[in-house]
């Protein structure tokens, strides 16, 4: 088997986020925000292409399989983002976290990190959504009616299942990060990029950065969906999605591997 070919070592995956966790701390504000912004941004061709799914094939199929075809375009935007190496905060929630475990980043510059990705991705995806909504209709691609009805998706739980599903959906994207750096080719990254995204669409999870596009274009285009709503199911998937990846993927994984070093010793 190729060098390439092989799989690495769990040591070596945790060093390696935790030297590419550590380069985000040495970047400037500028250059972060303006990566989370961009990443904003793309995570929007996810909404645009559900939508048009949507739009296509609403009434013509069972709910059930219009569920599943709109979920198709899930993957779309986080290949962009993931790939092209923007800076999406639900990566950031389990990536970040490493080098203050390791003791070479603090709790504050943690917390700045966060701040300025997440604001980033939030004001890329107003940006987005304001013009989706808009050349959405206008064009007869992608009526109100799509956007309200992917919008309602993510509202409609109460929000104890807001929070259980985005810690779910956190857990799933630190995974994502963690198998990426686990190997080393751009196919496998690709592959395991729509995989993990298209369980989360399937499941109807709730991913912050994406369901703030989803449920703000709702938010725009029509009624049904409220301030309130939109400022709920922001918070409490904001909180689960950093629950998800700093806990159940970066804490664990870095203990099982300081409990390993231990041992060895």
């Amino acid at each position: 088997m190729a060098e390439n070919d092989k799989p690495k070592e769990h040591d070596e995956i945790v060093e390696d986020q935790i030297k590419l966790g550590f380069r985000d701390y040495e970047r400037s504000s500028v250059g972060l925000s303006l990566s989370a912004f961009t990443a904003g941004l793309e995570i929007g061709f996810s909404v645009m292409l559900m939508g048009i799914l949507h739009a296509m094939f609403s009434g013509k199929v069972d709910p059930e399989v219009l569920h599943l075809i709109i979920s198709l375009g899930y993957p779309l935007g986080f290949i962009f983002v993931i790939i092209g190496r923007s800076e999406l905060f639900t990566e950031q929630t389990a990536l970040a976290i490493l080098p203050v475990l390791n003791g070479k980043a603090s709790v504050g510059e943690l917390l700045r990190l966060w701040g300025f990705v997440i604001l980033g991705n939030l004001v890329g995806g107003l940006l987005f959504a304001l013009f989706i909504t808009w050349i959405g209709p206008e064009s007869g691609r992608i009526p109100a009616e799509s956007f309200e009805h992917i919008a309602k998706v993510m509202v409609e739980p109460n929000w104890q299942i807001t929070l259980g599903s985005a810690v779910l959906a956190g857990w799933m994207m630190g995974l994502l990060g963690w198998l990426i750096g686990s190997v080393r080719e751009s196919i496998s990254h690709i592959v395991i990029v729509i995989f993990i995204t298209l369980i989360i669409g399937v499941g109807g999870l709730h991913h912050c950065i994406v369901g703030n596009i989803e449920v703000l274009s709702g938010l725009l285009v029509g009624d049904s969906i409220t301030l309130y709503d939109y400022l709920e199911f922001l918070i409490f998937a904001i909180i689960g999605n950093t629950i998800g990846g700093a806990f159940f993927v970066s804490i664990l994984k870095y203990s099982q591997m300081k409990a390993g070093n231990q041992s060895k010793r």
